[in-house]
């Protein structure tokens, strides 16, 4: 059997150099690429770390289980591992996302199954091809991304839109009888003023961390916390844009450097609800966004910058190519590790 181990070592190749799959001595065939992998990724743990880490350490690992060096850094290409034509994918579910390109039909895809505990429990290695049957309509669902910029202590960054300055009335009600995901009505509206002044008490607070994958739960404390120092007696969140419509407000908790947008640009002015004839748009929507920083098992909140969609760009600029990065989501059968 050839040793594919020993003849990259001998070559000194690095994962970037590409070799031909007809080189029989250094392209591992597809079924020794999932035997190798197997023999070194399965039963390894990554629990705790957070996901960028995670994405580090098993590239290291597949490098090391192939014969290859591991670089100081990884160079973001297509494919991650261009030498031996392959993408890797950590699933602890069966929905897959790929993004910013359609499936290749010549790529291999690596897919690694972790466990409830975080550990790799299988390896299974497929063509493009096959991974190509899973996909039932080919498109491209867009992400919108920001980059998330730091400033010095809390500030409301703007005005509201001309549309919600209208639609305004005063004074400013209380809340106490009013549900969150309630369409906004004129006299329950509250000015992005008013908003401001409710959360800033929120500040210096912590949530619990619970762990690098649980994004979604501490959201659901932020939530929480903020329906309450804004005055409702519930809180309710059934996962719509915005996060609570009664006040057109879409909350953000950022410890990273990216803030993720979803489907909706802040300035693309797209229709996200009618009430009577009048039209709100993505550009009406104010964001709260709670500057954070992990601390053990907290997070504490140390600034609040609240935004109106118009103006969300000038201080937390999209990505480039317009801000867009698409993803093709596909549901791998039940049967796939089998």
């Amino acid at each position: 059997m050839t040793d594919y181990i020993q003849n990259i070592r001998n070559c000194r190749l690095s994962i970037y150099d590409r070799i031909a799959p007809d080189n029989n001595s250094l392209f591992i065939p597809t079924d020794v690429l999932e035997e190798l992998l197997s023999n070194c990724l399965i039963g390894y743990s990554l629990h705790g770390l957070p996901l960028r880490t995670r994405s580090k350490e098993v590239k290291s690992l597949i490098c090391t289980a192939l014969g290859y060096p591991v670089p100081r850094a990884f160079i973001k290409t297509q494919p991650r591992f261009p030498g031996q034509n392959f993408d890797v994918y950590t699933q602890k579910s069966l929905n897959v996302q790929i993004w910013n390109e359609e499936i290749d039909a010549t790529r291999r895809y690596v897919f690694l199954q972790i466990d409830e505990d975080d550990i790799i429990s299988n390896v299974r290695v497929i063509s493009g091809e096959f991974l190509a049957r899973f996909d039932r309509t080919g498109k491209l669902t867009t992400k919108y991304q920001a980059t998330m910029n730091h400033f010095n202590k809390s500030y409301l960054l703007s005005e509201d839109s001309p549309k919600i300055i209208d639609w305004i009335t005063y004074p400013h009600t209380c809340l106490n009888n009013v549900n969150p995901n309630d369409d906004p009505s004129r006299h329950k509206l509250l000015p992005i003023e008013e908003i401001f002044d409710r959360l800033q008490p929120m500040v210096g607070l912590r949530i619990d961390y619970l762990d690098s994958l649980q994004e979604r739960n501490r959201g659901a404390q932020l939530h929480k916390l903020i329906c309450k120092y804004l005055g409702y007696s519930i809180y309710e969140d059934d996962g719509t844009y915005p996060d609570i419509v009664n006040q057109l407000l879409e909350i953000k908790l950022q410890t990273s450097p990216t803030i993720d947008l979803g489907l909706h640009s802040p300035e693309d002015g797209a229709p996200i609800l009618r009430i009577g004839n009048t039209v709100f748009s993505s550009e009406d929507v104010r964001y709260v966004i709670f500057d954070g920083s992990v601390s053990g098992s907290h997070i504490s909140l140390d600034r609040l910058y609240l935004v109106a969609g118009c103006d969300f760009t000038q201080y937390f600029p999209l990505f480039k190519g317009k801000g867009k990065n698409a993803k093709i989501q596909l549901l791998l059968p039940g049967d796939f590790f089998d």
